[in-house]
């Protein structure tokens, strides 16, 4: 299987043609999808003991199954966070798999870290975080918040006087990411629920009232705080200084997830709605949402990474050369040196893992962060002249006004079954897809809006078809 020979170069070539094609496409097609027996009869086995072939394997995946999977970069896929990697960011994708770099550790993977962490610093910098801060790249949200409030789990544990709570707690509203209740059963602890304002926020006048009534036992397992940085259904940002100053005065980890909104910490016209996170122990950014990285890439940052340290790094027999450095293996910062980064491997709970945050850095260095700025506040732009658009026709109606990048739009006369027939029918007919979402038991649809490349013609046509 592993040589280079006449029959790898023309699928390579075949490969690379497709590729840049894809890379070429403006707009991609939407596409649709295929239930899985309908893709079984197209396809045929592909899993054989002999093998299909190479050639054979790609034209399958060209016209059969490719076609059978939404465009995330699409200009009109707006439903639930769509992605828009820049040129740039997918080429060098190519090239992350094609170099087989472990990234786990300084001595497996020393340039692509370096590289890495130059990208993880900006995001850093934008929230403002001190020089000592680090992080690491991981999968998505998810394994962000779950390392990150795994993290502040053990720093209280450590910092415990007395024997352990009889139930660890974390205190979030209800307006927080569904991630964020899957690592707490991950964790098995309990979520104090806050109450939220009239806009979804939660507010820290909101956040220090429920503290108050908190029984004894609730309150001896508080351990960590969870606000939103642009909540996934509505884009609205928490009241973070307010949480901030409560978790201060209650001891409290305080931990970000902006996985979708943090991208608007770049543009100046937004940046003003994340005061406070540079108060926060822990936040997490997905680039592949709003940076234009593609999947799967999500920066978890620390403000001290000596805490993650202390609570990821896995000892095993195998592993002790990169953390002894008797035989000078060890990253620096394990030989003693806290200036140095540590391995990212011991900054979540992963061990394995791809450099995914490589391209993303290549985009930045490609592009700059002044091109990063400018395309995030033209989503925003966008975003803004939906309400225009919306007022212009009677039978719309703007459900709550935009902070970020989300619109979202009730269709006056509908009943749940027409907004669904309607999504149905877009996709069907190749126009565009959005997914209809509920807001307090009411459906309505939601636009996200994360692509430099939709165009208040885009969300015109979506409006016109709704008359």
């Amino acid at each position: 299987m592993h040589r280079y020979d006449e029959a790898t170069d023309e699928l390579a070539r075949a490969v690379f043609g497709y590729a840049l094609d894809r890379v070429r496409m403006d707009p991609p097609p939407l596409d649709g999808t295929r239930s899985d027996r309908e893709l079984a009869a197209a396809a045929g086995p592909t899993v054989t003991p002999h093998g299909i072939g190479g050639l054979a394997a790609l034209r399958i995946f060209t016209d059969v199954l490719a076609p059978a999977t939404l465009s995330q970069d699409h200009p009109r896929n707006l439903s639930f966070v769509p992605t828009a990697p820049t040129e740039a960011a997918v080429l060098f994708d190519l090239v992350v798999g094609a170099s087989s770099i472990f990234g786990g550790s300084w001595l497996e993977g020393a340039g692509a870290v370096h590289a890495e962490n130059e990208a993880l610093r900006w995001l850093a910098d934008l929230a403002g975080f001190p020089a000592r801060s680090g992080g690491t790249f991981v999968s998505g949200g998810s394994a962000g918040n779950l390392s990150g409030l795994v993290t502040a789990r053990h720093t209280a544990r450590r910092l415990r006087a007395g024997p352990a709570p009889q139930r660890w707690t974390i205190a979030a509203s209800g307006g927080v990411h569904s991630s964020v209740r899957a690592a707490a059963l991950v964790m098995d602890v309990d979520v104090v629920a806050v109450p939220v304002d009239e806009r979804g926020r939660l507010t820290g006048a909101a956040l220090g009232a429920r503290l108050d009534v908190l029984s004894p036992d609730e309150r001896d397992g508080l351990f960590a705080v969870v606000a939103t940085g642009g909540t996934t259904n509505v884009g609205v940002v928490d009241d973070l200084a307010g949480v901030a100053e409560v978790c201060g005065e209650w001891g409290l980890w305080f931990h970000v997830d902006a996985a979708y909104g943090g991208a608007a910490l770049v543009a100046p016209s937004a940046r003003w709605r994340f005061a406070g996170i540079e108060r926060a122990d822990s936040f997490v950014i997905d680039p592949h949402k709003w940076l234009f990285a593609p999947y799967d890439c999500a920066a978890l940052l620390y403000r001290n990474p000596e805490l993650a340290l202390a609570t990821h790094t896995q000892h095993a027999e195998y592993l002790d050369v990169l953390h002894d450095g008797q035989d000078g293996h060890a990253s620096a910062h394990a030989r003693g040196d806290p200036s140095e980064p540590p391995n990212p491997s011991d900054l979540a709970f992963h061990l394995t893992r791809r450099v995914r945050g490589l391209p993303f850095w290549f985009s930045l260095a490609t592009h700059g962060t002044d091109a990063y700025r400018d395309a995030v506040e033209t989503t925003l732009a966008t975003a803004r002249g939906a309400v225009r658009l919306v007022d212009r026709r009677p039978y719309l109606e703007l459900v709550i006004e935009p902070e970020l990048s989300v619109v979202v739009v009730r269709r006056l006369g509908w009943a749940p079954s027409d907004y669904h027939e309607w999504s149905r029918s877009l996709l069907a007919r190749g126009i565009a897809f959005c997914a209809p979402t509920t807001l307090h038991g009411e459906t309505v649809i939601r636009l996200c809006i994360v692509n430099p490349r939709t165009t208040p013609d885009d969300l015109a046509l979506i409006f016109d078809s709704m008359a």
